[in-house]
């Protein structure tokens, strides 16, 4: 017979200190897992729905990098009933053993034993918190507890020409569920016997006993800096291998409610613009791979009290003054005052004036998009103006020249309260900081 979990026993740790260097210039003001996804959530949603809906209610997310949106987010939205011993509890760098911030994600980890200890969990999760997927993480528990591993790692099959961005996990042939090598980012990977254009991806997911854990963190920290990075992929993963201890969930045995086979292996790291929009826009696809609406595993998110969203004008006073909005996601309390909109994610608060053209978008909260304006395949962070027949997405010289972010495949992207004006653009770090 299997051992059961007690869940009371389980302590789930969210790293969401990361800078997101490659989301710029979206996590400019805020951290990466601030990022408004999907028209009413953030990336740190993703994870905690995940925690929550797999039953585990004891949950601390350690933050770091420009914290503030992160840390109101979730003290506004995650709240958890404390009659029960309930909570969700953001704990930011607290220069605990020194001066330095968190060296790592190992080294966030260590700067806070205080609440393992004072906690005295059995078992710990650590997730990150800037990935869209679904997960139970009970059963990636109930497996790591059979195995007998000490710390478990959960991952997923890559293309292998992503080897360079993830921890590649090469699984033991001889020891069924554990792992005999862990290469952190490789430049040359080897694909799976099985599939040679793919590889075993590390998830960024762990599971792990605390004593052997809490060791492996305070043996890491007493290394001398040139033999360590402090994380968790870089050093604490290798650790466990070379003990023989360190198991392999597969994440494709993991079965969540209401999933279908379409989108239950569904992960996706949004770690560059690109990619972050690609992700967007599977959403409002005919037929998308992810689905938000699955009702028996819930996002959760912490939107309410808002009016349904409003579209006005038919064009019957004045032709072309069409208030729509076609393959798009439509958030509370949007209104489409005689603008069009297609292919495009509007989040709350979004106001689109007549004769605006919005075409494969991401509107943040709060944007006004001023008439006769055009938005062409851009992003536009919370509380951007654009000008009355301003452009967007449709000049990329134009857009260069003002200063916006122009990808390589042609992506725009506005950042927070910019004005955007026919020939020029205000930004708010210039209009905080330019007279200083």
């Amino acid at each position: 017979m299997s051992k059961s979990i007690d869940l009371n026993k389980v302590l789930a740790i969210v790293l969401a200190g990361g800078e997101g260097k490659r989301l710029r210039p979206l996590t400019d003001f805020r951290a990466k897992p601030a990022v408004p996804f999907g028209g009413t959530y953030r990336l740190v949603d993703f994870p905690l729905s995940n925690i929550v809906n797999s039953g585990f209610m004891h949950v601390i997310v350690l933050t770091q990098y420009k914290s503030h949106s992160l840390d109101r987010h979730i003290s506004k939205t995650w709240r958890m009933s404390q009659l029960l011993g309930n909570y969700v509890s953001t704990v930011p760098a607290q220069q605990r053993v020194g001066k330095e911030w968190y060296q790592g994600s190992a080294d966030a980890i260590y700067q806070c034993l205080n609440i393992i200890e004072d906690e005295r969990p059995d078992i710990v999760i650590v997730v990150g918190a800037d990935n869209v997927y679904r997960m139970d993480f009970s059963q990636m528990v109930q497996s790591h507890i059979e195995s007998g591993a000490e710390f478990t790692v959960a991952g997923i099959r890559q293309p292998i020409e992503m080897s360079s961005e993830f921890g590649v996990i090469d699984v033991d042939p001889n020891r069924s569920g554990f792992i005999r090598k862990f290469l952190e980012k490789p430049q040359n990977a080897e694909g799976l016997p099985d599939s040679p254009n793919e590889i075993l991806a590390s998830m960024g997911n762990y599971v792990a006993n605390v004593p052997a854990f809490v060791a492996a963190l305070l043996r890491d920290h007493r290394l001398p800096s040139e033999e360590t990075s402090h994380d968790m992929g870089g050093d604490i993963i290798p650790y466990f291998v070379d003990k023989q201890q360190c198991g392999f969930y597969d994440f494709t045995f993991n079965d969540v409610p209401g999933s279908t086979d379409r989108d239950r292996n569904y992960w996706q790291d949004v770690g560059t613009v690109d990619a972050y929009y690609e992700s967007n826009m599977d959403l409002i696809a005919n037929y998308p791979v992810f689905n938000l609406y699955n009702s028996k595993w819930p996002l959760h998110t912490g939107y309410v009290g808002l009016p349904p969203a409003k579209f006005v004008h038919d064009g019957s006073v004045v032709e072309g003054r069409v208030g729509a909005a076609t393959d798009s996601i439509v958030s509370p309390g949007v209104i489409v005052s005689g603008g069009h909109i297609d292919d495009s994610i509007l989040s709350p608060g979004v106001r689109v004036n007549s004769f605006a053209d919005v075409q494969g978008s991401i509107i943040m909260d709060n944007v006004n998009v001023g008439r006769h304006s055009q938005i062409k395949n851009a992003i536009l962070d919370k509380y951007v103006s654009v000008d009355e027949g301003a452009t967007i997405g449709v000049d990329h010289d134009l857009d260069r020249a003002r200063g916006l972010t122009v990808t390589e495949s042609g992506l725009v992207v506005a950042p927070k309260s910019a004005i955007i004006h026919q020939d020029s653009v205000e930004f708010l770090h210039d209009r905080i900081f330019g007279e200083m």
